[in-house]
């Protein structure tokens, strides 16, 4: 029996996490028959080109173009367009990543049409109800019929919130199957020549969060500290998109300019930011899956938020929470400078592994029971 996967994909960490999955499925043509659906809810043609050759993902074969809106509405456009592919395609199974307004929309269209779908990266809370991401995290988990986790703690989240435990399976982190897969490649990028910059000779940072960048008393805060460590180390920041236009709404394009140790780019590509951060003598950043990675690269990681739904990060990787306290930024950044630095560990089942680990769950629990 072949299994026809519908994997979905929105915005750009999804992709990461849906190629290790691609991959090892297409290793086993006679069982697995993969359909890409891209959203559209985050799209930049030549960010998304550049990813895609990257990760060597093959192009989507839908792509829904929803574009930007208010999470309602963007969630209310990707569930009516999705279900029709859903239903014109008659999948096996929908495989939704991650926490983004896409994953929670796919979900719930394919439990409504009695289609089973797999959750990767569930259990992972920050227990912050503001955050939009952990309310599509809660309900995409509450309605999925596999739960692929990548720390313990998941587990222990999805089992207190009543989850059967048949349902969740530890498989490791398929954002460190991407990373392992493409380390080397990444050491041929051109991006620290361009900037003139040399191994563990700067800092990166990456800023995106609404609570970081929504306002401008917030966003001036962050800058107050990213001038304070420039003066003294060079700081690399790859400027989001929704951090430029804040920046301009903001007026503040001139003082990020203004800064002669702070380098702004557009954003990266994977493999160009993959060799700035393996490169860097640390990351001060807002991203969730920056944190796996620093810890897995072995980077010092400041992040700048009050919240992590990854905790193993912080109680077993490289990853300090310095909340959204430009002093505490600051303080932490100097004494990273001084030498004292925050060793971690590789968290068990981050191996570059965990997408034949899916695989296998998939084909004993789907496979064999259709076989049978």
């Amino acid at each position: 029996m072949k299994l026809k996967i519908l994997h979905v994909v929105g915005a750009r960490p999804n992709f990461m996490k849906i190629a290790p999955l691609i991959r090892q499925m297409d290793m086993h043509p006679d069982e697995f028959d993969s359909f890409l659906l891209h959203t559209g809810q985050h799209y930049d043609q030549t960010m998304s080109k550049l990813f895609f050759d990257d990760l060597n993902l093959p192009r989507p074969d839908v792509y829904l173009g929803v574009g930007s809106a208010s999470h309602g509405e963007q969630t209310g456009k990707i569930m009516i367009e999705f279900e029709k592919v859903l239903l014109r395609q008659k999948p096996d199974l929908v495989i939704v990543v991650g926490d983004v307004n896409s994953t929670i929309a796919c979900g719930l269209v394919a439990v409504k049409q009695n289609v089973r779908f797999a959750h990767v990266e569930a259990g992972l809370r920050s227990f912050d109800l503001t955050m939009p991401e952990e309310i599509n995290r809660m309900l995409t988990d509450r309605i999925a019929d596999f739960l692929f986790t990548t720390e313990p703690s998941a587990e222990e989240n999805l089992l207190r919130e009543g989850i059967v435990p048949g349902k969740i399976h530890f498989v490791g982190n398929v954002m460190i199957d991407s990373l392992e897969s493409h380390l080397e490649k990444a050491k041929t990028s051109r991006l620290l020549n361009k900037l003139g910059l040399g191994l563990q000779e700067y800092a990166a940072v990456t800023l995106h969060r609404p609570c970081n960048v929504d306002r401008r008393e917030d966003l001036s805060m962050i800058l107050d500290a990213l001038e304070e460590i420039q003066n003294v180390f060079p700081v690399v920041f790859p400027v989001h998109p929704r951090t430029q236009k804040r920046l301009s709404d903001f007026q503040l394009e001139k003082r990020l300019k203004s800064m002669p140790n702070l380098v702004t780019t557009a954003p990266l590509s994977y493999l160009d930011f993959l060799a700035l951060m393996a490169s860097a003598k640390f990351v001060l950043t807002d991203s969730g899956g920056i944190q796996e990675e620093t810890t897995v690269l072995g980077i010092p990681c400041l992040t700048i938020r009050e919240s992590t739904e990854r905790p193993i990060t912080v109680t077993q990787g490289t990853n300090i929470m310095v909340g959204c306290n430009p002093e505490r930024l600051v303080e932490e950044s100097k004494i990273i400078l001084s030498g004292v630095v925050k060793i971690g560990k590789r968290p068990d089942l981050w191996d570059g592994k965990a997408a034949e680990r899916i695989v296998e769950v998939l084909r004993r629990e789907i496979l064999n029971f259709k076989s049978d």
